[in-house]
């Protein structure tokens, strides 16, 4: 006799095995989630983030470290897979890790993770600011960004607060107006204004005097600043009790969002490096811009606005989806009662939206962005957001090998990589482990010239007090005891 149960009645069921009841709207299918992982790894801001520090410490050379750290992050997805077809809850660093290893464990992962994100949405507010300014022809001093990146952070929160239905249609036309443009702008680059020899990609421009002369320590540096691209998957697994049929579409759905916006983002950063007339320069400290520099050398002035606004819009549907991962994984916590104010925090509205959450993410990231006033303060902030979302996927990774080890954890659902499974999760941790320490490595190349030791040890100080904090608060309020 054929089932007559429907796939959100399913997806219902599967919550409330895990135990919860369904109160988020689930409004989203298998391509809505993909543009939430889309928006929030975000080919435009990825590339942005990064392609300045990638050429002034590797000079042409840099693009390279790109496909290789895609690659290391394949390596969890596969991880990523097998849970989240098994558990398609939201906030995987703290559901998970907490089913596989425990209720203390998983705390500890959710409190890091947390405050990654929080801070990720910071950066993105701090860095897509500016390009507002320039499309109002204002100056971009350090009161006009944080300013502006207030502004920023508020609308996004208002997007998200009028529910799952609205934000999923604000991403999408904010990503296929970003992806259209990617492809356009980075194809075009790439054959009609090349400037330079495909020769010129293997060069490093002298930049690794930075790093002692040693070009192996300038392409780490580089593969240090290319971890921030391909982050933000989580977004997929932060939507999944929005998502019908989740636990099928959510594993699909992360390797569609990361290997796309990959392929977007190598595809612009080779096409940027080619095009630019003097890559020696960014080098040299000379242009600060060079995406900028590329596009406007080659279209003419006329394209600064348009092109400004294309990257606004980008910025602006990553901060949509990155607060919108925020939000849900708090909530996703405080459901549980394991967090200062969890009453306030797991808070649903009307239109089913995590409203306490969002809140409270909308407040974090404006606190964030005053740190903007003083540049060495938020360029340690940004540092330590990219070390924490690590640190949060290496102990996803490890709790899942130490798990399957025990025989305490076999893979249930619906992606199950048999004995191929151990061997990946061996792989992810082992690139995990490196990239982590790779990113918290204290550097003078990737700080301004003349900072202060504080922002060149600024992940390993941050990653420092997080944990501190996060184990007094474990140890004092001992949060587990509700789980």
């Amino acid at each position: 006799m054929a089932s007559s149960v429907s796939p959100v009645d399913a997806d219902t069921a599967r919550l409330r095995e895990l135990g919860y009841d369904q109160e988020l709207r689930r409004g989203l299918r298998v391509f809505d989630n993909v543009a939430m992982g889309f928006a929030a790894i975000s080919p435009v801001v990825g590339l942005y983030a990064v392609v300045l520090v990638g050429q002034t410490v590797a000079g042409a050379a840099w693009v390279w470290v790109l496909p290789v750290t895609l690659a290391g992050q394949c390596l969890l997805l596969c991880v990523y897979s097998e849970l989240a077809s098994e558990f398609p809850i939201a906030n995987g660093a703290y559901q998970w890790s907490r089913r596989m290893i425990g209720p203390r464990y998983g705390w500890f992962n959710g409190w890091v993770a947390l405050w990654a994100f929080a801070v990720a949405n910071t950066t993105i507010a701090y860095l897509g600011a500016p390009w507002a300014l320039t499309l109002f022809g204002i100056a971009p001093t350090a009161n006009a960004i944080v300013l502006t990146g207030m502004v920023f952070v508020v609308l996004c929160s208002l997007v998200g607060a009028f529910g799952i239905d609205v934000l999923r249609r604000a991403v999408q036309a904010g990503i296929v107006a970003e992806a259209l443009a990617s492809v356009g702008i980075g194809l075009i680059l790439l054959l009609a204004f090349r400037q330079q020899d495909f020769s010129i990609l293997w060069d490093t421009l002298g930049a690794e005097s930075l790093s002692g002369g040693s070009t192996f320590a300038a392409l780490l540096a580089a593969m240090a600043v290319g971890g921030w691209v391909f982050v933000g998957f989580d977004a997929c697994v932060a939507t999944a009790e929005e998502t019908h049929e989740a636990a099928r579409h959510v594993p699909r759905a992360v390797w569609f969002a990361l290997l796309s916006v990959g392929a977007l983002v190598i595809l612009n950063a080779f096409a940027v490096t080619l095009a630019h007339p003097n890559p020696a320069a960014v080098v040299a400290g000379d242009d600060v811009d060079p995406v900028t520099t590329a596009v406007v050398s080659s279209f003419g002035s006329w394209s600064m606005k348009p092109f400004a606004a294309v990257v606004l819009v980008g910025f602006l549907a990553c901060g949509m989806a990155a607060q919108g991962i925020t939000a849900r994984s708090i909530y996703s916590v405080a459901r549980d009662g394991v967090l200062p104010a969890s009453g306030f925090l797991r808070q649903v509205d009307r239109r089913q939206t995590p409203r306490g959450a969002l809140v409270a993410t909308t407040v974090i990231a404006c606190l964030g962005l005053l740190l903007g006033l003083d540049s060495t303060a938020i360029g340690s902030l940004i540092i330590f957001g990219t070390a924490g979302i690590y640190v949060a996927f290496l102990l996803v990774a490890l709790g899942a090998l130490i798990a399957r080890v025990r025989g305490t954890w076999v893979p249930a659902g619906r992606v199950r990589l048999g004995r191929a499974g151990l061997v990946l999760n061996v792989a992810a941790v082992a690139w995990l482990s490196f990239e982590t320490v790779n990113i918290a490595w204290p550097r003078a190349s990737l700080a301004p010239p003349g900072a202060p030791f504080y922002q060149v040890w600024a992940a390993t100080i941050v990653l420092a007090l997080i944990v501190v904090v996060g184990l007094a608060y474990l140890r004092i309020a001992k949060p587990e005891r509700n789980l």
